[in-house]
């Protein structure tokens, strides 16, 4: 029922749980939502968050408590960073691990401990009324992690991120799933597949709570390097970006600590695209800009959640584990990880390509210091020995990258891509769409955007002296 000149959005009567809205006449007074018992009060609930689309924060608060069941089931019981858009999605959001000091005595929490020392208190919700809570925080996504917050050592979780390079279009997307899904069968598991909410594809595996985030990140690893081997032309499992083509498998996102916009959560883009779940036959044919904060409730209510028996179907990483071991034995070691961690046993250099240096010319390469037999001055013996430092290569690009934007806001540095193109025509004439690296540089609580372009394919004649570009700081 609701009380005021407010009138329901049709969909919100089709919410398992029993809502009511009180509406506020005057705009700047909160809307208090009850949800079976609980009273969440929504400040400034007419708030613009989407400008384009024209949708409010309690528009927001509405959509999570139509799909609650689903999102519940996607990042419910598990501890979530808070990712915040309090102005709305043009303006600056920001990521908050702690759970706000203050907060009502029936939001759950959970501690974690970082890789870095420090701990945290992270947001576990448990119902729709939480739901509607982190709704009023103006959080647009559910961003879990991949545990239980009964179990914060072991995955139940794995994540299959296809992540498309700039100039790839959805079909290929598309192409690269069917590929996936066909490897996870051929390994015992089962994927439950949901568009991204942006141009990609996540493919999720319920695990049985056997493995540690190392087992499962080293499965993901083995996983995306199987399919590239299937698909060579069309996907990669190559960590840097100028060296990836197609879909990119991001195996990083099953690090401990990474979360993933988890199934229903509503994404910062202009049209309020959501993370839609889906059968593989329908992800087969959809369009992902069919589902939104408007239409998804009623989707919802039409066909349920396609990921209702998700947590039925718990599988085994032991096979995947020992695909993981015969690629070790074949040479293929551990992949980079993300540049926050710490350097981990047995990873590859963690350099870009494009900045590695050159392996020195003599029979030992690979030896960091060599010993040479040399007479050493004043020395009266020819054959004293000497450990002398083999001479450092120099650095030869791979790769020719320079960076050409750094913005606060991606918008204001894309809006830098474009003048640095008109300024130089030239070479922008031999770019192609995977040529442009978008960087989101994540620091502990924000994230700035780095531009970077590979001029692999422009003539060495034309291409510009690099130049540090000034960082373009958003006014508060």
């Amino acid at each position: 029922m609701f009380r005021g000149g407010l009138k329901p959005l049709s969909w919100l009567s089709c919410s398992s749980d029993r809502v009511t809205l009180f509406g506020m006449a005057a705009k700047s007074q909160p809307e208090i939502i009850e949800v079976s018992g609980r009273e969440v009060s929504i400040s400034n609930p007419h708030k613009v968050l989407f400008p384009d689309a024209g949708h409010t924060k309690l528009d927001l608060a509405r959509y999570y408590l139509a799909v609650a069941e689903g999102a519940l089931r996607g990042a419910g019981g598990r501890p979530n960073v808070l990712v915040r858009y309090p102005n709305g999605i043009a303006e600056q959001f920001f990521y908050q691990k702690r759970a706000p000091e203050s907060r009502p005595d029936w939001i759950d929490v959970v501690e974690l401990k970082f890789p870095s020392g420090r701990t945290a208190e992270e947001i576990v919700p448990r119902d729709a009324a939480a739901l509607a809570w982190m709704a009023n925080l103006a959080c647009l996504e559910l961003h879990p992690h991949p545990v239980s917050a009964d179990d914060l050592d072991h995955p139940d979780e794995l994540r299959v991120d296809l992540d498309p390079v700039p100039g790839v279009e959805w079909p290929q997307v598309q192409e690269v799933a069917r590929v996936v899904r066909a490897t996870l069968g051929d390994f015992g598991l089962i994927g439950w597949p949901k568009t991204s909410g942006s141009r990609g594809i996540h493919v999720n595996v319920r695990l049985q709570r056997r493995w540690t985030f190392t087992e499962v990140r080293r499965a993901a690893v083995a996983l995306a390097r199987e399919v590239e081997r299937r698909a060579p032309l069309i996907a990669t499992s190559k960590w840097w970006k100028e060296e990836r083509h197609g879909v990119f498998i991001d195996y990083n996102q099953n690090a401990k600590d990474r979360t993933v916009a988890a199934a229903y959560s509503v994404r910062p883009k202009p049209d309020a695209r959501v993370s839609a779940p889906m059968t593989w036959e329908e992800i087969a044919a959809c369009n992902p800009a069919d589902f939104t904060l408007a239409t998804m409730p009623a989707r919802f209510k039409d066909v349920g959640d396609r990921h209702q028996d998700m947590n039925a179907h718990p599988c085994s990483l032991e096979v995947l584990l020992e695909l993981s071991a015969r690629d070790e034995r074949d040479g293929l070691g551990d992949a980079p990880w993300p540049p926050q961690y710490k350097k981990q046993e047995g990873e590859p250099p963690r350099v870009q390509p494009s900045r590695a240096r050159k392996p020195p010319k003599s029979g030992a390469a690979a030896a960091k210091v060599a010993t040479v037999t040399k007479r050493t001055k004043g020395s009266k013996d020819t054959n004293d020995e000497q450990d002398v430092k083999a001479p450092k290569g120099r650095r030869i690009p791979k790769h020719p990258l320079i960076e050409i934007a750094r913005a606060d806001c991606q918008d204001d540095a894309l809006a830098d891509v474009e003048e640095w193109k008109q300024r130089h025509p030239n070479v922008a004439a031999y770019l192609q769409p995977a040529d442009i690296l978008v960087d989101s540089m994540r620091g502990r609580s924000s994230t700035w955007t780095r531009v970077r372009v590979n001029l692999q394919h422009v003539p060495e004649e034309l291409r510009p002296t690099p130049r540090t570009p000034v960082r373009a700081r958003t006014e508060s």
